[in-house]
């Protein structure tokens, strides 16, 4: 595991889509990317489509969900239209490139069915070349909550998860990646930014293990982008 440390979120954002185009570029044939919701990924793209079509072999890159609200794809909560506003549209990105999780749909059905075309594209496990993470304050990456039953799950690759957290609101439900299919993948990147994330991050990086969720990844190469906010706890 390897912890890369940055001033702020703007250049950590740089530098994931530095990897993401270095790791594109060495790939021989197409490169899945399993991509992240929220604030820190968003920044992420923004750069990706400033930088333009050119920076990276786009036309290879095959996008994928790490997880999904149950919500329409033009919900603003829907992690697939976030990346759609600040990635794809700008970008005009092939859709037969996409591969967004139905989140408006029945959450058990869309989970089996995004398995199945996961499975078929990636064989089983289905094997990412790269898997972009968030962290959230409590320690939940992909929507793999504190207390929920996906933390436990060994042999479903995509699920529709049951959570109860203040950061959800309350009862909710979240089709997400399990830790069989994000630990199968070639690399993983977390991005954590903000200072609401420093003690977690520290328990994370440098507590016991086995207390939070984000410690079950356990990929072949991991690395963690964070800034000095995020960090500002770490020894």
């Amino acid at each position: 595991m390897t912890v890369k440390r940055f001033a702020n979120l703007d250049t950590l954002s740089r530098a994931a889509a530095d990897q993401l185009a270095m790791l594109a570029s060495a790939s021989k044939g197409a490169c899945h990317v399993a991509l992240s919701g929220g604030s820190t990924p968003k920044r992420m793209f923004q750069v990706l489509a400033e930088r333009g079509k050119k920076f990276l072999p786009w036309e290879r890159v095959e996008l994928w969900w790490g997880d999904e609200r149950c919500v329409a794809p033009d919900h603003p909560d829907s992690n697939y239209g976030m990346t759609r506003a600040n990635l794809i549209d700008p970008l005009g990105i092939d859709p037969a490139k996409v591969h967004r999780i139905a989140g408006e749909r029945d959450p058990d059905e869309a989970a089996a069915d995004y398995e199945r075309q996961l499975v078929a594209a990636l064989g089983t496990p289905p094997v990412f070349d790269l898997v972009l993470l968030g962290m959230g304050p409590d320690g939940h990456t992909a929507s793999l909550f504190p207390g929920s039953p996906g933390l436990t799950e060994t042999t479903r690759y995509v699920i529709a998860n049951r959570v109860d957290s203040p950061l959800t609101k309350g009862p909710s439900t979240r089709i997400t990646l399990t830790f069989p299919a994000i630990n199968a993948a070639k690399h993983v990147r977390f991005l954590v930014a903000g200072a609401d994330k420093a003690e977690t991050l520290a328990g994370v990086l440098q507590g016991p293990r086995a207390v939070y969720p984000s410690q079950h990844v356990a990929s072949a190469d991991l690395a963690w982008f964070v800034d000095d906010a995020a960090a500002g706890k770490l020894a």
